[in-house]
């Protein structure tokens, strides 16, 4: 089977490794977000696999055998291996108002921001006083470190305990709405370039940051992409679910990818096998979501949860990949 940017081969079960060990279980509240918005060559499927939410894993696993076939993932050059890496979405503390050390503002898209393409630059919007005018009013709330604003920008949505004017506290979700059209440019292989550091992860670039405080905006300005945001309400007392990917759904943790769709369709189960220096994956994922680094045949974007212990995960995963798309027979 050919797509436009990959190519399927079809296999035998047992060329799935850990197929037998893998607590598939798991995957199946992610294949359940899928079937909310499936393709047309799911909407059959769906409501055998709503039945078998509740059932033993075995039972699960025989019917993926059944109804399904194993296809490699290969680049049109037949090459079966590719990259992972790894997302997150940020949990931050917030103010509703200015005030304290909450003086760095997270805005929802301005008025203006289609008659100018591209938009203002990171270090315009900080420094312009027609940028800012612009954005007067389309405050939704402030972070206290410019470094966490800039992740939040990087991974497109995160979480935000917000005190609110009344001092009530509660979750909201910053949700992606626009950008201003400005390329991405890793402030962490802007650092590498320079040999400023040797390790760009995350805790590698917050620990330069550390040790360098008054260089902070040049560093971010390197990047001039922004993300706007939107408010999305969270239900109170509960767990939040997990943003929303390309696909329309909520992402589930680890058991949601973000994939390149011209090799893999949103909504497909997909076996994935990745061993290096941060963890091993032998595990059943869901093609929910996309990236604009996120392209070929064999690259996914893991989606590792909320938090500093997935932060740390995401901001460090950068090793091997193989997939096998499973479709239906």
């Amino acid at each position: 089977m050919v797509r436009e940017q990959s190519r399927w081969i079809p296999v035998p079960w047992s060329e799935l490794p850990g197929l037998n060990t893998d607590a598939i279980n798991e995957a199946w509240p992610a294949w359940l977000q899928s079937c909310q918005k499936p393709g047309p060559t799911w909407k059959a499927l769906c409501p055998e696999i709503a039945k078998l939410a509740n059932a033993p894993v075995e039972q699960q696993r025989r019917w993926m055998r059944d109804n399904l076939q194993p296809f490699r993932v290969e680049s049109h050059d037949q090459r079966p291996s590719g990259l992972l890496t790894g997302y997150y979405e940020p949990a931050l503390v917030g103010s509703r108002q200015a005030q304290g050390h909450f003086k760095v503002p997270l805005y929802a898209p301005p008025a203006q921001l289609g008659q100018r393409k591209p938009w203002y630059t990171r270090q315009e919007i900080d420094t312009l006083p027609a940028a800012r005018a612009a954005l007067r009013g389309k405050e939704l709330l402030y972070l206290a470190d410019p470094v966490d604003a800039m992740v939040l920008h990087i991974q497109g949505s995160g979480l935000v305990n917000v005190t609110e004017p009344d001092g009530r506290q509660r979750w909201v979700r910053m949700a992606y709405a626009a950008t201003n059209d400005q390329p991405y440019i890793s402030i962490g292989r802007w650092l590498l370039d320079r040999k400023l550091i040797t390790d760009a992860s995350w805790p590698g670039i917050k620990a330069w940051i550390d040790r360098n405080p008054s260089r902070v905006n040049e560093l971010l300005w390197q990047n001039p992409r922004v993300v706007f945001f939107r408010e999305e309400a969270l239900p109170v007392g509960s767990t939040p679910p997990g943003p929303k990917g390309a696909q329309g759904v909520p992402l589930t943790a680890e058991r949601s990818i973000a994939v390149d769709r011209r090799s893999i369709p949103y909504g497909t189960p997909v076996w994935m096998k990745s061993t290096g220096p941060q963890t091993s994956f032998d595990r059943l994922v869901l093609a929910q979501d996309t990236g604009t680094a996120i392209v070929g045949a064999v690259r996914a974007d893991y989606y590792a949860g909320s938090g500093p212990a997935a932060g740390e995960l995401a901001g460090r995963l950068k090793q091997p990949l193989q997939m096998w798309a499973l479709w239906p027979r």
